[in-house]
């Protein structure tokens, strides 16, 4: 029996569980409360996608009059193919049925619809992939296909990835939303509603808590509330996550009060604690932690109960009991390497530390709690919860799911994780700042690190700083090729249409995009059109940025999206369709020679960007800043044994698990390496610091230490065998 039932509404991604159920089932059973929790996206796919399910839906769009252009009509008269093959592909993209790649990237066995015109532009990309790999993407397409029939028939609000998203975008007022609420079921809001019921079948939840993350959580949020107040009333109804929190924090209009009860912003281990206890006791003390409720046909926001709130650190693991882990889809869309990171295998979600630590960039919604609140945790908790969450799921792949993940905090948990010896796969979100040393980016690639996701945005200086950004695009070359020289992939969130930004400005910025990955030290990216937000400095005074608020009307529920006016800058849109083209060639080897003007259909200016201008910050050699202290000498599993030996030349043969070097020192250093060995292989911040040990070098041999550290023997050792670490 559970007092509390924590659901994810249709939908988000069908690879992994949204983990904010996860994060509050962790918490509410370290307060000894019985929930439960389900992800009806999953049901919801699981339950129309198998061979009963397909006939269910093919009988009921051949019931319907729909007007089908050739292919979707073609799709319908091969129901039998899709009706045979469904359950083989379910099963194999849950990684149920491996044997199966082989037939399907042969070609022939599954059924082709017009998705499948992508698959020789696949080709001409990846050359010969893997036979999984193939038999993955063409499974995808064979779902998409699928996809395109229902939202041309009985299902025009669903997506693999999202339900009735448009309802929800810039929805200022909630009367369109009600509307469409109040509608009869379409067949998809139909199987939503019996995977709701499900839930009830046996446990008559208490409270139940919805997650919004996006707007396209919205509507399937709001249909599984109008359900369950119209069969089980008694049962309260709560509804927070990201959409709340950033579009619903000035509501007003009761209206939405008629499918949910409550609806609670920032993180919600407090209002539901709250909530649960104030339900338990009968409703009668109106304590509650920010939390919006309806009174007297009026919307108010309670946030009066003292205390009450949890730091990040002295949270549980979050805890996945309950969900279906084994039954995720790993799809695979588009050949972007990082959105495959995102769409295929299932991530165990945690966080390094709450908000972020810069929280200065002007288009960041900054003044928000999830952002402007930084609060970290400590690297031993942060590894306990991944041993317990390892063991729980049996899963060793984690997505650390920061705003930006401090640097420092990153080294920590490396330290952590090879101080233990756990074997994990990680990747996370960072900011590209010059913390991240060549030496960093080796450690976090040795402790399971695959892959960091960091915003460059416009890559423009002047822009850069006018975002207050905080980087260079020399720091951002230096260290995206302390990433790439460690095997870790990058992905760069780019941004166009920033205010003010010129024609000359985005060439410019798709310029050095260009050289990025010309140099390998992007592997993946992606341009997203610049959005104001009210939370943003841009949208709480656009003044200062040379743009003009144009909408829309505030009516009473969200409010977030803003329309602007950029009288001084370009045309963004114009460019919209010529970054993706040149990113998309950019992201798999091609093109990287053509001029930039190829991309559009329109004239373009020159860059002014010299040309190898990337090349260039790359050359400049950057020997160990020797004036600092604070360094640390990290070796870890190393072993050296001496080779050949004379009075003036010594060589060491150092092994690791990958490294196998040979290294020709003078004598009086080979000595003081080999007999500090042990003293090197600990990896703890305990050890003396680098500063000594390079000091006490340079005193062995008479060398000053400017000229030690230039020499060969010694940029060899440095560059293969340790680890440095600045300890601030």
């Amino acid at each position: 029996m559970s007092d509390v039932l924590l659901l994810i509404p249709p939908l988000t991604q069908l690879n992994t569980p949204y983990p904010a159920t996860a994060y509050l089932t962790g918490f509410l059973k370290g307060q000894d409360i019985a929930v439960k929790q389900g992800d009806l996206g999953l049901d919801m796919v699981l339950a129309v996608f198998n061979r009963k399910g397909l006939e269910r839906l093919f009988d009921a769009i051949e019931a319907g009059e729909f007007e089908l252009n050739e292919e979707l009509a073609l799709m319908l008269d091969n129901r039998l193919s899709y009706e045979e093959t469904i359950d083989d592909v379910i099963a194999f993209l849950q990684n149920r049925n491996y044997t199966l790649a082989y037939r399907i990237a042969t070609g022939g066995f599954l059924p082709e619809g017009g998705r499948f015109g992508q698959v020789q532009q696949m080709e001409d990309f990846f050359g010969s992939i893997s036979t999984q790999d193939m038999a993955r993407y063409l499974c995808t397409l064979y779902l998409e296909d699928l996809g395109d029939l229902i939202q041309e028939t009985v299902g025009p609000h669903f997506g693999f990835a999202k339900y009735a998203e448009r309802i929800a975008q810039t929805a200022v007022s909630f009367a369109p939303i009600r509307a469409e609420l109040e509608l009869p079921n379409n067949y998809f809001d139909t199987v939503l509603l019996q995977e709701t019921a499900k839930y009830f079948e046996q446990d008559k939840p208490t409270m139940v808590g919805l997650t919004v993350p996006f707007p396209g959580n919205l509507y399937g949020a709001l249909k599984i509330g109008q359900w369950i107040k119209q069969h089980h009333p008694e049962t309260k109804v709560m509804l927070g996550g990201g959409y709340a929190n950033t579009e619903l924090r000035e509501l007003s209009d009761v209206a939405v009060f008629d499918y949910v009860d409550y609806i609670t912003l920032d993180d919600g281990e407090g209002p539901m604690l709250a909530l649960y206890n104030y339900i338990k006791d009968g409703c009668k003390s109106l304590q509650l932690k920010r939390t919006y409720v309806c009174v007297d046909s009026e919307v108010q926001f309670i946030n009066n109960l003292v205390g009450g709130d949890f730091v990040h650190k002295r949270l549980p693991a979050p805890s996945y009991e309950g969900l279906r882990l084994t039954e995720y889809l790993s799809m695979f869309d588009v050949p972007n390497p990082m959105h495959r990171m995102w769409n295929d295998g299932r991530w165990n979600k945690l966080t390094i530390a709450h908000g972020c630590y810069w929280k200065k960039c002007t288009f960041c919604d900054i003044s928000l709690d999830y952002i402007s609140r930084f609060d970290p945790a400590p690297a031993a908790e942060l590894v306990d919860k991944m041993e317990a969450l390892i063991k729980e799921t049996g899963e060793t792949g984690f997505h650390f799911v920061d705003e930006a993940a401090p640097p420092l905090a990153m080294r920590d948990l490396a330290l952590e994780i090879l101080r233990r010896g756990l074997q994990v796969t990680w990747w996370t979100n960072i900011r590209f700042e010059k913390t991240f040393t060549p030496d960093l980016c080796k450690l976090l690639a040795a402790s399971g690190c695959i892959a960091v996701t960091g915003g460059l945005e416009v890559a423009d200086q002047r822009l850069l700083d006018m975002i207050k950004k905080g980087i260079t695009i020399e720091q951002v070359a230096r260290v995206t090729a302390g990433f790439r020289d460690a095997g870790i992939l990058v992905h760069a969130y780019l941004m166009y249409g920033f205010p003010t930004q010129t024609e000359q400005e985005t060439i410019d910025s798709l310029e050095i995009v260009r050289q990025l990955f010309q140099h390998n030290l992007l592997q993946s990216a992606f341009w997203h059109r610049f959005a104001m937000t009210v939370h943003s400095p841009v949208g709480i005074n656009p003044a200062e940025f040379n743009v003009i608020r144009t909408g829309p009307v505030f009516q009473g529920f969200a409010n977030n999206d803003l329309f602007h006016d950029d009288p001084t800058g370009a045309d963004h849109g114009l460019f919209s369709d010529g970054l993706k083209k040149a990113l998309y060639n950019y992201m798999h080897g091609n093109a990287l020679d053509f001029p930039l003007d190829e991309f559009f259909d329109f004239m373009v200016p020159r860059t002014q960007v010299p040309s190898k201008l990337i090349a260039k910050h790359l050359k400049r050699v950057h020997h160990d800043d020797i004036t600092l202290k604070g360094y640390v000498l990290m070796w870890h599993r190393v072993r050296v044994r001496i080779e050949t030996s004379n009075k003036t030349k010594t060589t060491l043969l150092f092994s690791g698990k990958a490294l196998y070097s040979s290294i020709e020192f003078p004598t009086a250093i080979a000595r003081y390496i080999y007999d500090n060995a042990a003293r090197f292989e600990a990896v703890s911040t305990e050890h003396p610091d680098f500063f000594t040990t390079i000091r006490d070098m340079a005193q062995l041999i008479n060398n000053p230490v400017e000229e030690l550290v230039k020499q060969p023997w010694y940029m060899q050792w440095r560059n293969e065998v340790v680890w440095l670490m600045k300890a601030q």
